[in-house]
């Protein structure tokens, strides 16, 4: 028998009036593993945790948490549950510690205040009133809140929102333990390098519709490497070769004129040989030559203009 997934989405529709901000979607998270829910602003991707969250009933479709409807059965699936939102709300007079031992009155079973200020690298800050913590301690306080609970099911919105690059580094690692030791993890984040260090499997929503899914590896799959450089003063853009049957694509950067192929996945060393032997042919030196695999950047991009056309 297959165990049914921590979350569970099926065809979820969500309504402002007149406008459809989540237009049918369905995804599944199976228990330990972390999905990413990326999307462009108002993608939908708020308005999906908020439902799964309990915060707002579905208007058609369904949402389970742990075997629950988190709207209508939220006292059966809130203890188990961790969140942490876009932004959190503190007493700025309560320092860090205070402000954990109020909340653990709220929590069943807690961890020990100084255990989870320790796990979210906070332990420091104890003693420091919250509005005198920067913007990326605060989202750690925000979190130290979110784990209290020891939660079966973490939602994490934006997390790293604020954090200098070590702290985000810190904080990935924490994440990585929890799902380890078997935490579900649903994250929304605008950091796709956040997505592609810690996803098991995302999906990518514009529009309200969930455009692209799958793991990182499926979901880079057949968009091509990139190879860039900027084109030489002499040379009209129009005379640049074609590599593996695909013309550049020109942008202005700095003032000087940049050209990027995307080639398919198996043809950049071919590619890169076929540019260079023309550089060489012409007597050009290519300045700032690179070549990179496609990124998740460039899925997301790509997901969202071919929408918008």
């Amino acid at each position: 028998m297959i165990d049914a997934p921590d979350i569970q989405v099926t065809d979820l529709r969500q309504r402002y009036g007149d406008h459809e901000a989540v237009a049918g979607i369905s995804f599944e998270v199976r228990a330990g593993e972390l999905y990413a829910l990326l999307g462009t602003n108002g993608a939908g991707k708020t308005t999906t945790l908020e439902t799964l969250e309990g915060h707002r009933r579905a208007h058609s479709g369904t949402v389970r948490v742990l075997g629950h409807d988190p709207y209508q059965q939220r006292a059966a699936v809130r203890p188990r549950m961790g969140i942490m939102l876009q932004e959190g709300g503190f007493f700025g007079d309560l320092t860090v510690a205070e402000t954990v031992t109020h909340w653990r009155g709220f929590t069943p079973a807690p961890r020990p205040a100084a255990q989870v200020l320790d796990l979210v690298g906070l332990a420091e800050q104890a003693g420091v009133r919250t509005r005198q913590l920067s913007g990326g301690q605060k989202r750690r306080l925000d979190l130290a809140l979110a784990l209290l609970g020891r939660p079966a099911v973490l939602f994490l919105d934006e997390p790293t929102t604020g954090m200098d690059p070590e702290a985000r580094h810190a904080t990935w690692k924490v994440v990585r333990d929890l799902v380890a030791d078997g935490t579900t993890v649903l994250l929304t984040t605008h950091y796709l390098e956040e997505a592609e260090h810690l996803a098991d499997r995302l999906a990518i929503m514009h529009r309200g519709r969930i455009q692209v899914t799958g793991t990182v590896a499926e979901v880079l799959a057949g968009h091509g490497d990139r190879i860039s450089f900027r084109v030489p003063d002499r040379v009209p853009v129009a005379e640049l070769p074609a590599l593996a049957g695909n013309v550049a694509d020109i942008a202005v950067e700095g003032g000087r004129a940049v050209a990027t192929y995307t080639v398919p996945d198996t043809g950049l060393q071919a590619g890169l040989y076929a540019l260079l032997r023309w550089a060489d042919e012409h007597g050009l030196a290519l300045e700032g030559l690179q070549a990179r695999s496609a990124s998740l950047e460039d899925v997301f991009l790509r997901t969202a203009e071919g929408v918008g056309r």
